[in-house]
């Protein structure tokens, strides 16, 4: 059997084992830290809540009311601009998408490879954007809201920014390799 893979599959038992074993002989009260982080967790959990909710509905109404289409339709000239064939416009919702909803990303992901097939264009070009872009509102709807961060447009703003240049770049190098 191969050694790193027995390695890889005793690694997570072996430590959820080693951490409270150790705890245990440095005098650390091990079930009742765990205990107080749990209680930590849950209060963290309840005040991102409604910051979550908001989100994830407004997320649906846009989807749902057609707002996404309209604004794939809009950005499309753009990328026929800049000299992208026709068939680059589809991937532009799921650009659209990808700072949004990590899940709703990866239904459009799933929805072009489906049709375009995986190793097509599209389909490459599709993975390569949900491995190169990060759900910018998502993170700063948990992260930002768990911790109580209400000034946040700096970040907003860079993040967003490097949603772009995920997708410029994504585009490049699926262009250079696979074009």
């Amino acid at each position: 059997m191969n050694v790193i893979a027995e390695i890889s599959r005793w690694a997570i038992p072996l430590i959820l084992l080693l951490v409270p074993v150790v705890a245990y002989f440095r005098k650390v009260p091990v079930y009742e830290s765990f205990v107080a982080g749990a209680e930590e967790g849950f209060k963290t959990g309840v005040r991102i809540l409604p910051f979550l909710i908001g989100m994830l509905v407004s997320i649906r109404v846009f989807v749902d009311s057609g707002a996404l289409n309209i604004v794939s339709y809009w950005l499309q000239p753009i990328f026929s601009f800049f000299g992208f064939e026709e068939n680059f416009a589809a991937i532009i919702p799921l650009a659209i998408m990808r700072p949004l909803s990590g899940s709703g990303a990866l239904g459009v992901a799933t929805q072009l490879i489906n049709e375009y097939g995986p190793d097509s264009f599209i389909g490459r070009l599709a993975s390569t954007l949900q491995g190169s872009t990060d759900t910018t509102f998502f993170v700063l709807t948990v992260y930002f809201g768990s911790v109580g961060i209400r000034k946040y447009r700096y970040a907003l703003k860079i993040g967003l920014l490097a949603d772009i240049i995920g997708l410029i770049v994504s585009i490049w190098i699926v262009t250079k390799v696979f074009y």
